[in-house]
């Protein structure tokens, strides 16, 4: 059964040892500079200061964190990459959303994740699609509704 959350939490939610996993939109704002960073540290709006605070020092967090990117699709967290510009439009999502389901099966494959927190706009969550996990919490608005993004985070286990 899947579960869908929209400033909500699931009434049920498997423990940290269930394995989450956090797919994160990018963000207009990133940092300057021509050397590529790690695509984590380049996005500087909407809630990746937020994530960043939670899950920077964790590295089995930020193996469990992808940020889907209008230019680069689907990213690691550490996966180094250089400030870009790149609008998504629906023609991109839909050109995108095969490449983007592929990337995403190979590493729900190596994570064995049993639940995803998809922090996505509707037109990235449609580049994405819905992943095939027994629980899916989906916040579209995650800087409004940050206290429900921190309590899936939380019933993971991904403490700060």
């Amino acid at each position: 059964m899947t579960t869908f959350t929209a400033g909500r939490t699931a009434a049920a939610r498997p423990t940290a040892s269930s394995g989450g996993l956090v797919v994160i939109g990018c963000s207009r704002r990133k940092r300057g500079g021509t050397k590529p960073v790690a695509a984590l540290e380049l996005y500087q709006g909407w809630c990746f200061p937020q994530l960043r605070e939670r899950i920077a020092s964790r590295p089995e967090y930020r193996s469990r964190t992808l940020i889907l990117s209008a230019r680069h699709g689907l990213l690691g967290a550490d996966d180094p990459i250089t400030p870009y510009h790149q609008v998504l439009t629906p023609d991109r999502a839909l050109c995108q959303r095969d490449i983007v389901s592929t990337a995403l099966a190979g590493h729900l494959e190596r994570s064995q994740a049993k639940e995803v927190l998809l922090l996505l706009e509707p037109l990235y969550f449609q580049m994405l699609g819905l992943p095939p996990l027994p629980v899916v919490h989906l916040v579209s608005d995650p800087v409004a509704h940050w206290p429900q993004v921190t309590r899936v985070l939380d019933g993971w286990g991904w403490t700060a």
